[in-house]
């Protein structure tokens, strides 16, 4: 089994659909795991003068982005709800959050994809923990945030 990472920092859903055809369908991949969000909503709060990408568009350029890969390639599809924006349960982030989170559950139940419940694993962990941080910065993983991301993961999809 070869796997391939071809996250970007940084990058929101507008980045990603202009990598997609490049990275995701000439690879032909047979399972695609999806991880958007956190940038789309990070870049309202920390660059709210550029040109921003508000929940319709998320959903409607991620539905086309699924679209193509059912189209176009035999892959199964993994999506992940963003993780959180702060280690406070409620942050301005975390509250803006709620509808990109919305529309990965629209979507997994639409295109019958895996649904990866991140936020809701990440909440639950600094409610249970919130001494202990998971991000460096409010949106980047430290050690401990990537672990709980990849055991979110591995608990849903083996």
């Amino acid at each position: 089994m070869e796997i391939g990472n071809k996250g970007v920092s940084g990058d929101r859903i507008i980045d990603l659909a202009n990598r997609w055809q490049k990275d995701v369908i000439e690879e032909a991949p047979d399972w695609v795991s999806i991880s958007i969000g956190i940038n789309d909503v990070w870049r309202q709060l920390d660059h709210p003068t550029m040109s921003q990408v508000y929940p319709d568009e998320f959903e409607q350029v991620y539905r086309k982005l699924l679209n193509e890969v059912k189209e176009k390639t035999k892959a199964h599809m993994i999506i992940m709800e963003p993780t959180i924006i702060e280690e406070d349960i409620f942050s301005k982030g975390n509250k803006l959050l709620q509808e990109y989170i919305n529309i990965t559950k629209r979507l997994s139940r639409e295109f019958q994809a895996v649904h990866i419940p991140m936020h809701k694993e990440f909440i639950d962990y600094v409610e249970c923990n919130p001494e202990v941080d998971l991000t460096n910065d409010g949106v980047h993983m430290n050690s401990l945030g990537r672990m709980l991301m990849a055991v979110t993961w591995l608990d849903v999809c083996v």
